[in-house]
């Protein structure tokens, strides 16, 4: 018997022989595997028990959806994470962090977080904090039926929705260039992923007219301070994008409202009265910390129902300590206040910054978010080396890209909001420097 032939007549079966080849070497990282249609049809099972096989591998991390290029055994290489780069000596000036001095004490939460303890089977939400969540999205979607969900942050939120709406090789459309969770998102989930170009007003509409052609099942979208241009919708791309949606209702639109109450844009939204299907996420991480790891969806009800099934009572809930201790931050006037001042400090640093580029020869606007989109008359690359020589570690925009890669970034996602005066004044001219030079080399 051939030793790479898969065997199984259940997804769970089927799993572990592909992890038994892998692990015994007759699998090896690259390696393709067979499409889910001919795997099927080689052990007569049924195509979804393939793509229930094919998803439960991915989520292992044995293997790897690249869409038209089929599912691969998965190898250890290091991929594009946000945050800090590990074991580096280098000024990182590409972590996507907030600021911690302008996260709120937790201190004086902490006490009313603590309570009557919860047991199995009581509800999943707590209801004060459901309540909170509704008033604050009621807001921006007046017009919808909503019911709110909770989930361990706006990643497993994300994940949660593609999983109850979607099978594995289902085409999802992403913002091109892409926020660095998403893009690993759709990809091990096993979707395939139609990249959706970004300007200055959000996604345009020719780029999502042509993903919904391709029979895209869902979209996510920033509405404001995408990630990594900055860019918020503005009101009328907003509308002509409903308008475009509204032959589509029930295409799933996730909105991942990450910078909410950071943002100094107002919130525009692809999510029509009429449309069907919707998921608004709101997460914590931003303004109360990375490891306040919850966040909130707002969801039509035949959504929310599904997720009610991923989310039972004693095994896969949210800590109501935590849920309480968001509540209590929330809920104090003087923690909102510092929320609400820490957004006009990033906003101010990246203004600030973006004009003394400009000063020096290197055009740029603020947008929103933490971080700045920096657009350079060269190749990213290039000067991304060279601020490396100078003790400096920035991302390119190639990390972020989905789309064609033949043409090289010329983009760099800076994180500056937290430097020094000295720090700034020292970037600001390597920057200018070492792009001068690299457009003297190319």
């Amino acid at each position: 018997m051939d030793e790479q032939v898969i065997t199984g007549t259940t997804a769970a079966e089927i799993a572990a022989s592909v992890r038994e080849l892998h692990e015994r070497g007759a699998l090896r990282r690259g390696d393709a595997l067979p499409p889910v249609r001919e795997l099927a049809a080689q052990l007569q099972v049924n195509r979804n028990t393939a793509v229930a096989a094919y998803r439960l591998l991915a989520q292992a991390g044995v293997v790897v959806a690249r869409g038209r290029a089929g599912t691969v055994i998965a190898g250890v290489e290091a991929v594009a994470q946000e945050g800090f780069a590990a074991d580096n000596v280098l000024r990182d000036i590409g972590t996507g962090n907030p600021d911690p001095g302008r996260i709120p004490d937790l201190s004086a939460a902490l006490a009313r977080a603590v309570g009557r303890p919860v047991l199995y089977g009581e509800p999943v939400i707590d209801p004060a904090l459901q309540a909170r969540a509704l008033s604050w999205i009621r807001e921006d979607l007046p017009e919808h039926a909503v019911r709110i969900t909770v989930t361990n942050g706006a990643v497993d939120a994300v994940e949660r929705l593609l999983a109850q709406a979607l099978l594995r090789d289902d085409a999802v459309a992403l913002e091109d260039p892409c926020f660095l969770a998403s893009i690993h998102t759709v990809r091990h989930g096993g979707y395939r992923a139609v990249p959706v170009p970004v300007d200055a007003e959000g996604m345009t509409v020719d780029g999502l007219r042509a993903a919904l052609d391709a029979g895209v099942r869902a979209i996510i979208c920033t509405p404001r301070a995408q990630n990594p241009t900055g860019a918020t919708l503005s009101p009328a791309r907003a509308a002509e994008l409903r308008a475009l949606l509204a032959d589509h209702p029930y295409v799933l639109v996730i909105e991942d409202d990450h910078f909410s109450m950071l943002s100094q844009r107002s919130y525009e939204t692809l999510i029509g009265p009429e449309h069907q299907r919707f998921a608004l996420v709101r997460s914590v991480s931003k303004f109360l910390g990375p490891d306040m790891c919850l966040a909130v969806a707002a969801t039509d009800p035949e959504t929310a129902d599904r997720l009610a099934f991923r989310l039972s009572p004693g095994t896969t809930w949210v800590s109501h300590i935590l849920q309480r201790l968001v509540l209590a931050q929330l809920s104090d006037a003087s923690v909102l206040a510092e929320i609400a001042e820490a957004g006009r400090h990033y906003a101010e640093r990246n203004e600030l910054f973006a004009a003394r580029l400009t000063e020096r020869g290197l055009p740029t606007e603020a947008a929103d978010g933490l971080n700045l989109w920096v657009d350079l008359p060269v190749e990213a690359r290039l000067v991304a080396d060279r601020l490396m020589r100078r003790g400096w570690l920035a991302r390119t925009g190639d990390e972020f890209v989905l789309g064609d890669r033949r043409a090289p970034s010329q983009q760099l996602r800076l994180t500056v909001h937290d430097l020094t005066a000295d720090e700034a004044d020292r970037l600001l001219d390597d920057l200018a420097e070492v792009t001068e030079a690299a457009g003297r080399r190319s």
